[in-house]
């Protein structure tokens, strides 16, 4: 295992950890990407992809806005994509402009031939997503323990919407078809899924990463009953084995965030799933949140990326929400968007919401009732 240095900012594992702290760490989802002109002059003519798989290239992006906002974020996370697992099972992904990802091939009923291929096929994660692990590997160096660095990896049942729906969807015909239609193949396709996250996941810690992030992006397309039937089993088999398996590699185990997009409803639920993180997103109010999660693990969130385009004074009225609704942010708080970045946000709105989290928070600091 490579040697990398002294971490000098350790505050988000802390805060990760459940301990006491001066402040709340904080980071963004998509702090990397094409909101940062930077951002457009590295990744040059190379589409997304392929900017994924040169560690080179990835590298920079990571660390795109931990220079631009030195000081004031306290985490990098790995320019990757969720979709890189389906890629190593044999799928093939393109992420078209305008629109996202596709898949021109995508899963079409388990009858079909290409269901039994994928579950039959023995997948290499070392081999297929070597390219992710060598630019973990990388950025740590060129961190040179600024701050830590984030793996991550897409939760199985977004992973199952993604490669049945092959892209995004408002309506989820496809995937509702398999879950009701056929719920064993689709369990047993969840679950191939999972067990691959926990393999990828423990090769991102071996590579260098500190703590990771499970994204179920496509949560709240489950209904309450459904969730606890087709996602929340396999979040689990995550959270349960990863150590495991980082004990066998002879790793430390890191902290593991759990992101369930628009699944207010499973909170309680998240809390007690075996992760040490659960991110909100911005449609959970933080008191609500706090008391729902009675002190069992760290939340991390949650303003509404929407608020990058309003104005100061609206930006520093909900970042007084989020720390008064955290109580101050001094234990169990990441402070973090409720979704990532989103397109054309200016960069400079994204500073001054870090300005203020860090204002709002900093010791001695009182936050009143009203603005």
């Amino acid at each position: 295992m490579t040697a990398f240095a002294e971490l000098k900012n350790d505050l988000l594992l802390r805060a990760a950890r459940g301990e006491e702290v001066e402040r709340p760490p904080i980071w963004v989802m998509r702090q990397a990407g094409r909101y940062l002109p930077e951002y457009h002059e590295a990744k040059g003519d190379n589409d997304f992809f392929a900017c994924c798989r040169s560690p080179e290239i990835a590298s920079t992006l990571t660390l795109q806005p931990v220079d631009r906002y030195d000081g004031l974020i306290d985490a990098a996370i790995i320019f990757s994509d969720i979709l890189v697992i389906p890629q190593a099972m044999g799928m093939v992904v393109e992420m078209l402009d305008k629109k996202g990802p596709h898949f021109p091939n995508p899963l079409k009923s388990p009858p079909d031939e290409q269901y039994e291929q994928l579950m039959n096929r023995k997948v290499d994660v070392a081999k297929e997503l070597d390219y992710v692990y060598r630019a973990i590997t990388l950025t740590r160096q060129k961190l040179n323990g600024r701050v830590p660095l984030y793996g991550f990896c897409g939760a199985p049942w977004t992973l199952l919407c993604y490669m049945v729906e092959g892209g995004g969807s408002k309506l989820f015909v496809q995937v509702k078809t398999w879950i009701y239609k056929h719920p064993d193949e689709s369990k047993k396709l969840l679950q191939k899924i999972a067990e691959l996250c926990v393999e990828y996941l423990a090769l991102q810690v071996k590579a260098g990463a500190q703590i990771l992030q499970v994204f179920d992006s496509w949560a709240a397309e489950l209904s309450p009953a459904s969730f606890k039937e087709f996602s929340l089993p396999h979040l689990r088999h995550i959270s349960n084995h990863l150590p495991r398996r980082l004990k066998e590699l002879h790793l430390e185990a890191v902290p593991m965030v759990v992101f369930a997009k628009g699944a207010w409803y499973a909170l309680d639920d998240l809390c007690a799933s075996g992760y040490q993180v659960v991110g909100l997103d911005w449609l959970q109010d933080p008191a609500e949140a706090v008391r729902i999660a009675r002190g069992r693990v760290v939340l991390q969130g949650n303003a509404d990326p929407g608020v990058l385009y309003g104005d100061k004074k609206a930006i520093t009225a909900v970042v007084h929400h989020m720390v008064q609704g955290f109580g101050g942010g001094k234990q169990g708080w990441i402070a973090n968007l409720g979704h990532g970045v989103t397109p054309f946000v200016d960069p400079d709105n994204l500073k001054f919401f870090f300005e203020e989290i860090h204002r709002l928070t900093k010791a001695g600091s009182q936050v009143s009732t009203s603005l």
